[in-house]
């Protein structure tokens, strides 16, 4: 299975990474979004996401040039009916996922490859939901894309070895990292990053500390480069959520309850950096802590 084109559902922060890294590494790039104007602002994101690694010696301007030129667009799901490889990158939600997925199917190359980049459902499961089990994987990069090293790479019940093989050539093209995870909740990463963001989260609703002596404690205790509540409203809260309750779900233990402020943050509309508030407030010059 030699992969040429990708396909990419999902215009923002992660399918634009993912277009970003794979049209660099030579890939022609064709991303679906609902609407022209999606598909415009994260074409516009890339190319500026490329200057900055022009700026910064990186890459030279005739590569950013070269790899812009790789890459389009539209609101038309027919935009990916040449892929070799189709990644979905929507948002955590199964329904939505399946949905696209019923439309997609039958615009695709019999031989066609689909993958999620799915932080935590499972690959199984949404597999089935497609006309070809056999080639669906999970291919989930981290965020940000261009920074990140490690993919994990996640079989489902029914993928077969060819599909298994061609997207762990396609990561390596990417010089990304793989790590093999088998299919279940929240894979290897998030099976441990989440429940350690969720307890950091009941730290601060049982009172132990505020969110700054929690970030300073884990920062300079732990030597983590970003606290964890500075990390939550990084990936966004309600993908916290959405990921601990996978987690709950799935394995039926106590452990992974969502902590309720959690819950709490989310109701309110406090997701993080993406909404300017979450366990800080990013509306003025510096983030100030939210408690």
């Amino acid at each position: 299975m030699a992969i040429e084109q990708i396909g990419i559902i999902g215009a923002g922060q992660m399918g634009g990474g993912i277009a970003q890294v794979s049209a660099l590494a030579g890939y022609k790039v064709a991303i679906y979004d609902i609407s022209a104007d999606r598909v415009e602002a994260g074409i516009a994101t890339i190319g500026g996401n490329m200057a900055r690694q022009v700026a910064g010696g990186k890459i030279t301007p005739e590569t950013r040039e070269a790899a812009m030129a790789r890459i389009s667009g539209g609101s038309d799901m027919s935009v990916l009916s040449e892929a070799d490889l189709v990644i979905e990158a929507a948002t955590e939600d199964e329904t939505i996922k399946r949905k696209i997925y019923a439309q997609l199917c039958p615009l695709l190359k019999p031989t066609a490859i689909v993958a999620t980049n799915t932080s935590s459902l499972s690959i199984t499961r949404l597999a089935s939901a497609t006309d070809r089990p056999e080639r669906f994987m999970g291919i989930h990069f981290m965020n940000p894309v261009p920074i990140m090293k490690l993919v994990e790479l996640v079989r489902g019940i029914a993928t077969d070895d060819p599909t298994f093989q061609a997207a762990r050539a396609y990561v390596t093209a990417l010089e990304k990292t793989i790590t093999v995870s088998e299919d279940f909740p929240a894979f290897i990463v998030n099976r441990i990053l989440l429940p350690m963001i969720n307890e950091a989260i009941y730290t601060l609703y049982e009172g132990v500390g505020s969110v700054e002596a929690i970030d300073t404690a884990m920062k300079l205790g732990a030597n983590h480069p970003m606290g964890p509540l500075q990390l939550a409203d990084f990936i966004g809260l309600d993908t916290c959520l959405s990921i601990m309750q996978v987690l709950y779900d799935g394995l039926a233990d106590s452990k992974y309850r969502p902590c309720p402020l959690l819950v709490k943050y989310v109701e309110a509309g406090w997701l993080g950096r993406k909404t300017g508030r979450g366990f800080y407030d990013y509306r003025g010059e510096v983030p100030v802590p939210t408690r």
